[in-house]
């Protein structure tokens, strides 16, 4: 399969400089790399971004992520290997990217405050940016149907 058109981030080049500084920002957000892959590998599932969940994979065991854990990402309420600090930005980034799926409050203010309780401001910061960006990136690889396993250069 290929991509209906380049990915809009490579046709205009300022895009990509704004998100490579915001890529840059997160990641000096103080979240634990693992932390962060997670995020961007959760919300990646939820979206069925089979681009971004391809790279979120690959991504994640360059930084050491185990096999065990990614096969069970999908079910981590259930599963035992995900620490608390992990679970809660876990929680965040689903009710974050399931914006539509509640009345009210999309992000409940007892999600909000579990992770609160591990995460302080900067470190929130950038899981937001992190689910932001990530939900960004579902979006247009959806849309132009970008095939897994694409590289940009």
């Amino acid at each position: 399969m290929n991509a209906r058109m380049t990915n809009p981030a490579m046709v205009l080049p300022d895009a990509m400089k704004g998100i490579q500084n915001i890529y840059k920002a997160m990641y000096q957000g103080g979240v634990p790399e693992l932390t962060m892959e997670l995020v961007h590998l959760r919300a990646s599932q939820i979206n069925g971004c089979s681009a971004c969940v391809h790279s979120g994979v690959a991504s994640a065991k360059k930084v050491g992520e185990t096999d065990e854990r990614l096969h069970q990402l999908a079910a981590w309420r259930e599963a035992p290997f995900y620490t608390d600090e992990e679970r809660a930005a876990l929680a965040l980034t689903e009710a974050a990217t399931r914006l539509a799926d509640r009345s009210g409050q999309a992000v409940p203010d007892e999600v909000w405050d579990e992770a609160a309780s591990f995460f302080d401001e900067k470190q929130l910061a950038a899981i937001v940016l992190m689910v932001a960006t990530t939900n960004f990136f579902n979006r247009i690889n959806a849309t132009i149907q970008e095939p897994a396993g694409t590289t940009w250069s």
